[in-house]
């Protein structure tokens, strides 16, 4: 589902607190409505929206009493900034995603999070072994605190280095001079699919962009712009 309509359905106070209390739980329609305290046909009218976001599912046990329980892991991240608004909704990664790939991440691998102050390899920890799946579960725990912290030092740099990049630059359309040169920071490309990246008319691109092969910034290679080496 689309970002947008995570922030819809999310939106409502009760969908939230229904998802809060699954969460916890499952639970039937009967008990929703008592912690909620609202009828059961509005509990309904909510289960109905969340499930159809697939964020819900439904299972019937032997008494054909309908029970209610989160579907999935979603993650949803909203960035609010002078120079950018836009949701994002993310699903866990395959546990066979190559950590090693991220190249400004640092993870000290020796040590994996699953196992770190236990003394014994993930590949070591039994199913039933209950101290060191908690111990794995601790650790998991603070690495996903220290990167979401990382992420939100990771947003206030992103909007120093923006003003600082917008300030050295001087120029009534710093700011879309600043999006030029960090389309150009991941490859080359031409006048059309730079116009395209920053929502600019191709006219107003090739201008900026003129502008900054004067300065000795950005160089044109038939018909191709890119950034000069640093």
């Amino acid at each position: 589902m689309d970002s947008a309509e995570f922030l819809d359905i999310l939106g409502n106070a009760n969908r939230r607190r229904i998802l809060r209390l699954l969460a916890e739980r499952p639970c039937y329609v009967t008990e929703i409505s008592d912690f909620l305290g609202v009828s059961p046909k509005a509990v309904i009218d909510h289960l109905e929206k969340l499930e159809a976001a697939g964020l819900v599912e439904s299972r019937t046990d032997s008494k054909r009493r309908k029970y209610f329980s989160i579907a999935r892991h979603v993650r949803l991240e909203v960035t609010v900034s002078p120079y950018e608004f836009g949701t994002k909704s993310a699903y866990p990664a395959s546990s066979r995603l190559d950590i090693t790939s991220c190249r400004q991440l640092s993870i000290d691998l020796e040590h994996d999070p699953e196992t770190a102050d236990s003394g014994v390899t993930a590949s070591e920890v039994e199913p039933d072994d209950v101290v060191s799946l908690t111990e794995a579960l601790h650790d998991v725990e603070q690495l996903e605190n220290e990167l979401s912290l990382a992420q939100r030092w990771a947003q206030g740099k992103l909007t120093e280095l923006r003003e600082h990049l917008e300030s050295v630059l001087d120029d009534e359309q710093s700011r879309l001079l600043a999006d030029l040169l960090l389309a150009l920071a991941d490859d080359s490309a031409d006048t059309e699919t730079l116009g395209r990246e920053v929502g600019a008319p191709p006219g107003v691109v090739e201008e900026l962009l003129e502008k900054l092969v004067d300065e000795g910034i950005v160089r044109e290679d038939e018909g191709t712009y890119r950034l000069i080496d640093a």
